[in-house]
């Protein structure tokens, strides 16, 4: 076969397999048509039109010059796809009291187009969300004082912990330059397992937790910055600075529920080497949880409680 005859026939082929355009547009629209009708309140209707789109190759989009919407956007608490349910009600009553996946049905014997989508679009923010930065910008808005541990990058913090515990002498020099010895409170913010928590619930938490103190008569310091943060760096935190009370901001592990709760982990004069027992956590905050301001109002009792009680952790009787 000569190349003459080899392109005119793969010219066929390819005209058997894309059709005229009203047939292009009748392949698009099929699978959306095999799946079960999308069971919801019309208050709550998301927009799913795009995931059809989203299936269709690149020449049978049309190009508008708009995006795709945003299928994290979908509160999957209000989203139910399970057709002529029994007790509608009941089950959206269920969905309301939990972010797990309920509901979710099916296309034959695989999860829905949008089932898909929103599983891999969540675990893909939580991967971005542990290994992506807190922006210096942020950092500068927030007017905080940028410190790291012996991390040199997110590989090593992710497989030596023990060096996201540590500084090096000339950082715990920085550390003591920018704040007060033997400060009531000292207040840090640790970029931890997910940077996006940390820009999500800042701008509300800090501002909630300096205020409340301040009406409890405690001045609040220069805040630091903790980049490649584990936990027990606030140990060392209380030895450098002698605080009576540090508190750490830290993004959480994220899950495919959200990407962006934030912990705060409140010891009374914490050292290196004490129990995990002395510190008191406040977590799963973010805006599906405990929301920053209220969690912010928390803390700040919480350490004045602390402070005047002399304790923490399990020690700390409420």
């Amino acid at each position: 076969m000569n190349e003459k005859d080899l392109k005119s026939m793969i010219e066929s082929i390819l005209n058997e397999m894309v059709g005229n355009k009203s047939e292009q547009e009748a392949v698009a629209v099929e699978p959306a048509q095999t799946e079960a009708p999308v069971v919801q309140t019309e208050e709550t209707k998301p927009n799913v039109g795009g995931l059809v789109q989203a299936n269709m190759s690149a020449e049978e989009q049309t190009d508008d010059g708009e995006c795709l919407d945003d299928i994290t956007e979908i509160d999957l608490r209000k989203l139910l796809l399970v057709p002529e349910p029994a007790d509608r009600e009941g089950y959206m009553k269920m969905k309301e009291k939990t972010p797990a996946r309920l509901g979710v049905w099916r296309a034959g014997p695989r999860y829905k187009t949008i089932t898909s989508l929103r599983f891999r679009a969540d675990h893909a923010a939580a991967q971005d969300a542990v290994f992506s930065y807190v922006s210096e910008e942020f950092v500068k808005e927030m007017n905080l004082v940028p410190v790291e541990t012996k991390c040199r990058d997110k590989d090593e913090y992710i497989t030596r912990p023990d060096l996201g515990r540590q500084f090096s002498a000339d950082t715990i020099e920085h550390i003591k330059k920018h704040t007060a010895k033997q400060a009531k409170v000292q207040i840090m913010v640790g970029d931890g397992l997910s940077s996006a928590a940390i820009e999500a619930n800042l701008r509300d938490i800090v501002p909630a937790i300096t205020q409340g103190l301040k009406m409890y008569g405690f001045e609040v310091g220069n805040i630091l910055f903790v980049k490649h943060c584990r936990v027990p760096s606030m140990d060392v935190i209380g030895d450098v600075t002698e605080a009576d009370v540090v508190c750490l901001l830290v993004g959480e592990r994220p899950g495919l529920v959200t990407a962006e709760s934030m912990s705060a982990y409140i010891a009374y004069k914490p050292t290196v080497g004490m129990p995990e027992a002395r510190r008191t956590v406040i977590s799963n905050i973010h805006s599906g949880g405990t929301p920053a301001v209220e969690a912010g109002a928390h803390i700040a009792e919480l350490i004045k409680t602390m402070i005047d009680r002399k304790a923490s952790g399990i020690d700390l009787k409420l």
